[in-house]
């Protein structure tokens, strides 16, 4: 008779590393995420007129970060009369927990090339938009001009070379038409880009109402965007949702000038949480807002031309809260237009970072401000057990 060897059981510590990696991609996949206990840690001003590589460092609407090698893309808004369109690469050290006037460093400066490999044309672009993909590309979105009858768009460059890959279609209704009766707001439009952690998903949204949706902000008046969401994985626009703006009264506004709306989104999670900005011109300085907002029960209104056309009541918006006024903080507020998180701080929270639009204006100054975050993340069965506890007893 043969020896009948006796299959050996895997030791514990391989189901317990098998468990831990099921656990992470249930945490990464469907885990659903909220931010709490936001801290202030500190600001950087960057003077309007500063250079680097002999540009003008300035109108940097967008930011995102590449964890990989712990740098910053912050994209200018310059159409190509300062410099050629361009994103800067930043260093911003926040190793010490905190942000001081010396952490933040310019890298490089890198051209972006259009589909001949050239640089774009003069007031051809109005590059917004901004989010980093880990194949080493950039999303970009440009608001166009609709003066012009040039239209927005969302393309994909190369990180390394700036070399446009590819563009993202986008659905007629944004696009304006010859009688104004539709699509973008000049300067209006697509200033903010995300990627979901799972990079499935593109998300943007126009700034303020489209022509044929509803009105733009007024003082105390909110104004109604469409969250546009595509997927990177066919390059295709699937869904859109509505955002509604806050009403937000203008102060000592003497000169009549007033401007409100949605310059940015971040992605919490792969299940449709954000976090937003909704920044305002008040007259005398400006009003910043940082939301959480959720996707979850928001209806889909890719199919609606027209919100207006429709009463509201029929349309379920995206969910949000208030998580910080920022005209609490200790700081004067310049014109705040992007958002990123950045790498882990040393006690273990969430790095956030605002940036500012300075308009190349001798008056303001690109302004960097870094919190301190405390994310919170719930998988779907707790989440499943925390509404079951909720439910009213049957008696």
């Amino acid at each position: 008779m043969g020896l009948i060897k006796k299959l050996s059981r895997p030791p514990l510590s391989i189901f317990l590393i098998i468990l831990a990696i099921i656990i992470s991609l249930l945490l990464n996949n469907f885990a659903i995420a909220s931010v709490s206990n936001i801290e202030f840690i500190g600001q950087t001003l960057l003077p309007t007129g500063l250079t680097y590589q002999k540009t003008e460092i300035g109108g940097l609407s967008g930011i995102t970060y590449d964890n990989k090698n712990d740098l910053y893309y912050a994209i200018s808004d310059d159409r190509g009369e300062k410099a050629d369109p361009r994103f800067y690469t930043l260093k911003i050290d926040l190793s010490k927990g905190n942000l001081t006037k010396d952490s933040v460093v310019p890298m490089k400066v890198t051209t972006l090339l259009n589909e001949n490999n050239r640089p774009f044309p003069t007031r051809s672009t109005d590059t917004e938009g901004i989010a980093y993909s880990s194949k080493q590309t950039l999303f970009i979105s440009s608001e166009g001009d609709v003066k012009r009858s040039i239209n927005p768009f969302i393309k994909e460059f190369s990180l390394a070379s700036g070399q446009e890959i590819t563009t993202l279609p986008i659905p007629d209704k944004f696009l304006p038409n010859q009688n104004g009766t539709q699509g973008i707001r000049d300067n209006l439009a697509f200033e903010s880009l995300t990627i979901t952690p799972n990079e499935k998903y593109l998300f943007t949204a126009n700034e303020n109402a489209l022509v044929q949706d509803g009105t733009v902000a007024k003082t105390g008046i909110g104004s109604s965007c469409r969250i546009l969401q595509y997927n990177l994985l066919t390059k295709q626009p699937e869904k859109e949702f509505l955002y509604q703006t806050e009403p937000v009264t203008s102060l000592f506004n003497i000169t009549g000038r007033f401007a409100s709306g949605l310059p940015d989104i971040l992605a919490l999670d792969n299940k449709g949480n954000f976090l937003s900005i909704e920044r305002s011109f008040t007259g005398i300085g400006f009003a910043i807002f940082l939301f959480h907002f959720s996707l979850e029960n928001a209806d889909d209104i890719h199919n609606i031309k027209s919100i207006s056309a429709i009463s509201h009541k029929q349309i379920k918006p995206v969910k949000k809260k208030l998580l910080l006024d920022l005209r609490t903080l200790d700081v004067p507020l310049d014109n705040i237009e992007g958002l990123t998180f950045g790498p882990k701080l040393p006690d273990g929270k969430q790095s956030l970072i605002l940036i500012s639009d300075n308009n190349f204006n001798q008056l303001q100054t690109t302004q960097i401000l870094a919190f301190k975050v405390k994310i919170q993340l719930e998988s779907p069965f707790y989440r499943l057990l925390r509404r079951i506890r909720n439910l009213p007893l049957i008696r």
